[in-house]
């Protein structure tokens, strides 16, 4: 069973509910405050603040986010089961090697932006583990990854199995084509 908001959590709500601006045709949940106890269970809270003015609309840059395991942005683990077993097959390598991180992020979006267009549905990115285990390409592939730029690109992104290059290598599930 749900408990009640308290006052405070009500308020905050509202606060944080006035700085977004929901989808179309959806309207946002308005919280209810809950009741007041029966004499003598409990004292009731004191009554919440007025909520002031309403906040001004702020101006919010995008970050890359990177991926966690357990994340949105990791690819489901029957599809990357069936793509660890090479039941469904990675239609495409790249190697990014001896490459800067300038030309790797260039050629990497290339790359992707190709096999989706190819109608490539699984990759593989080889970015290597670098001379201490934690290179600039392996470290910045998954920035790169969560971009903006490939939202409608990249569908999830998972570190590779030993066979195909363990750390050094990362999956990427590749969208549908928007025209098929």
């Amino acid at each position: 069973m749900k408990r009640p908001l308290r006052p405070e959590e009500v308020r905050v709500w509202t606060l944080v509910a006035r700085t977004v601006r929901p989808a179309r045709g959806a309207t946002l949940p308005v919280a209810q405050p809950e009741a007041t106890p029966a004499k003598g269970k409990r004292k009731a809270e004191p009554a919440a603040a007025p909520l002031r003015a309403p906040i001004p609309a702020l101006s919010v840059k995008p970050v890359a986010i990177p991926l966690r395991k357990g994340g949105p942005d990791v690819i489901e683990p029957g599809r990357k089961r069936r793509i660890v077993r090479e039941r469904d097959p990675i239609d495409a390598r790249i190697d990014l090697h001896g490459l800067n991180q300038f030309a790797a992020e260039d050629r990497l979006k290339a790359f992707l932006t190709t096999a989706q267009a190819l109608g490539h549905r699984a990759v593989l990115v080889i970015t290597g583990k670098g001379v201490s285990g934690e290179g600039i390409i392996r470290r910045r592939a998954r920035d790169w990854l969560a971009d903006q730029a490939l939202a409608g690109v990249v569908a999830g992104v998972s570190v590779a199995h030993a066979r195909h290059g363990g750390d050094g290598a990362l999956y990427v599930a590749i969208k549908r084509r928007p025209d098929l």
